[in-house]
């Protein structure tokens, strides 16, 4: 089998794994900005660059920059940690959050229709989460396990309008999964562990503007509309399962805002510099309604907007080498006065990023390790239901990029 050949059948076990949607504490709230391992090893600083597949996520715009027709697959491989010490009256309790790899494909592909026209599509996981804590432990009330599982579908076209501006845009067909286990104590008939499991569809769009005004300078923005999710569930109880009755909530995953600057001081060297803005403050609570006597369960989480700042420098060593390395910092949007346990970090990440390129003939691959950093924080006075006071503690997550490309 040739090159060619090889690496299509690559791309077609990345395509299948890609429909099967990952879980992952991700960054902040649930959100998941890696797209592609290159843009992992620059800690997502790409927006103004957009020179890769990968644009079709941070900006669409960055199409035009792309000739011919190529195609773009990969993995990005989790591995999270983190402790909670629960305290009650004078007693502590020691959980380890029960954790094993987490694997999240994206797949890519563009064509270049015509001079100045563009088509592409992009398959990826745009917001993730996993958690899983022991049975029993002192927490079970506020949340055991729980998981978001998304698969984003992203047809995109993108104009070069002048020599200096580009735009692009499309559309954002978003599966979404949710399950949950929990202990509800009931009145009368007391603890209950409530399991729920269920999915739904829903629409957005996404558009950006790519100007490069100087050979060494770019400026890149794009956004992406918020997708509401209508989610019906069953709902099991044990060890009453009389009340066993479908559910109904609703989720609205938020608008994010990418920006960037891009400067080339060398002819070998990058920089760029961005800010990614999310509108977590679209999270004011979650809703689940039983057809059952028990009503509406009712969460407050009174989430505010984060900012991300990224900062990836690329360096050309060598014709078939490049060496990349950034940094991003981000908030949480949880605040402690309804902090729980289903995001285990309410204050700040340090994401620490390094990513080789390698190129060879129409072949490319990128590799990406990135370190994310949460300092202990200790939370004290939360209402939310069943959040003890409590410090998170060694909070860490590795993650681990490969990405495949063509050029045909």
């Amino acid at each position: 089998m040739g090159s060619k050949g090889w690496w299509l059948g690559v791309v077609a076990a990345w395509g299948w794994m890609v429909m099967v949607p990952g879980t992952v504490l991700g960054s902040s709230g649930f959100s998941l900005y890696e797209a592609g391992a290159r843009s992992g090893g620059l800690a997502g600083a790409v927006v103004a660059r957009a020179d890769d597949l990968s644009a079709i996520f941070y900006n669409p715009a960055g199409l035009v920059q792309l000739p011919g027709s190529q195609v773009m697959g990969g993995l990005s491989t989790f591995l999270p940690r983190a402790d909670i010490v629960t305290q009650v009256g004078t007693s502590e309790t020691l959980t380890k959050l029960e954790t094993s790899p987490i694997f999240v494909p994206h797949l890519f592909a563009s064509h270049q229709l015509a001079e100045r026209l563009w088509l592409g599509l992009g398959i990826n996981s745009p917001f993730g989460l996993g958690i899983k804590y022991p049975d029993n432990w002192p927490g079970d009330v506020d949340v055991i396990k729980a998981n978001i599982q998304t698969v984003n579908i992203n047809p995109t076209a993108a104009v070069k309008i002048t020599d200096y501006l580009s735009a692009g845009g499309g559309l954002d067909v978003v599966y979404f999964n949710f399950n949950e286990q929990r202990v509800l104590p009931l009145p009368y008939i007391g603890p209950q562990t409530l399991s729920l499991d269920g999915h739904s569809w829903g629409l957005g769009f996404n558009f950006g503007l790519l100007l490069k005004p100087l050979d060494y300078l770019s400026i890149g923005i794009s956004y992406r509309s918020q997708v509401r999710q209508q989610i019906t569930a069953p709902a099991y109880f044990q060890p009453y399962n009389i009340l066993d009755a479908k559910s109904q909530g609703s989720v609205i995953l938020p608008d994010i805002i990418f920006t960037g600057i891009m400067v080339r001081p060398l002819e070998k060297l990058s920089l760029e510099a961005g800010i990614v803005y999310t509108r977590w403050s679209l999270f004011k609570s979650f809703d689940v309604h039983f057809d059952n006597p028990l009503g509406t369960l009712s969460d407050r989480e009174d989430w505010h907007d984060t900012w991300r700042g990224q900062f990836g420098v690329e360096y050309r060593a060598l014709p078939w080498l490049d060496l990349r390395a950034g940094y991003a910092l981000e908030d949480e949007p949880m605040p402690d006065r309804y902090a729980d346990y289903l995001v285990p970090s309410p204050n700040l990440r340090h994401n620490f990023a390094f990513g080789l390129g390698f190129r060879w003939q129409s072949m490319t691959m990128d590799l990406a390790y990135t370190l994310v950093y949460m300092p202990d924080h200790t939370v004290n006075d939360s209402l939310a239901p069943g959040v003890l006071p409590s410090t998170f503690e060694n909070r860490l997550s590795h993650a681990i990029g490969v990405s495949m490309g063509y050029k045909f």
